[in-house]
């Protein structure tokens, strides 16, 4: 507690066991390697925490916190360094301040900590990297506990797709038929029947097949 409130980092550090756990099992049944989903460089690009503290609650450990000002500068510059133009290269001062909506000066002053952003400033330039709202304002663990969080939602996702397709396919008799075979599948087993005769067959049992399964209209 600070000042009769909760401390979100505090909150955050006790959620992130429990947030590892929901994820791990995820992958488990999607037969995802632990090492993709809990690969430290890849959290650390989504969330904006450094990759040793990245380690460091990941085990368990605690780890040192930065004030709000070196937070921010720390955050910053791995947006500068990660989040790129198409080409490839950094957005320079004009154009972060220009996408921004502010002076060159004031960005140059942010960027190099010259001045204490306000937290319009903050969202203004979350906007113009395109990242969630609080990337460069929120303790590490409440960071990295989002992060993973949303990693879970996307195994949640693929999970569910992965279901639906399951229960279609059980459904409807050709889709169990590509899934199981494929099309290259079925055309390479045709053509290992000895003569024309015994291809003409599979075509014609093809075309009843297709015939039988009534699909929908897209």
């Amino acid at each position: 507690m600070t000042d009769g409130y909760a401390d979100p980092g505090a909150t955050a550090t006790a959620q992130i066991p429990a947030v590892v756990a929901r994820v791990t099992a995820l992958a488990d049944r999607l037969g995802v390697p632990h090492a993709e989903v809990f690969d430290v460089g890849r959290l650390s690009v989504a969330c904006g925490v450094p990759e040793p503290v990245v380690r460091a609650l990941l085990s368990g450990r605690p780890a040192g916190e930065p004030d709000v000002q070196a937070r921010f500068l720390q955050r910053l510059d791995l947006l500068r360094r990660t989040r790129l133009k198409p080409n490839g290269r950094r957005y320079t001062q004009q154009e972060i301040a220009d996408g921004a909506g502010m002076s060159r000066q004031q960005a140059g002053a942010l960027i190099n900590g010259d001045r204490r952003p306000t937290m319009e400033h903050c969202d203004a330039l979350q906007r113009f990297f395109r990242v969630h709202a609080g990337f460069l304002t929120a303790e590490d663990p409440e960071a990295l506990a989002g992060a993973l969080q949303r990693t879970e939602q996307e195994l949640l996702q693929k999970l569910a797709d992965r279901e639906r397709a399951a229960a279609s396919a059980a459904q409807d008799p050709l889709e169990r038929l590509l899934q199981d075979h494929g099309v290259r599948g079925i055309a390479w087993r045709a053509a290992q029947l000895p003569t024309d005769q015994h291809r003409d067959k599979v075509a014609e049992w093809l075309d009843m097949l297709l015939e039988s399964v009534k699909r929908p209209e897209s």
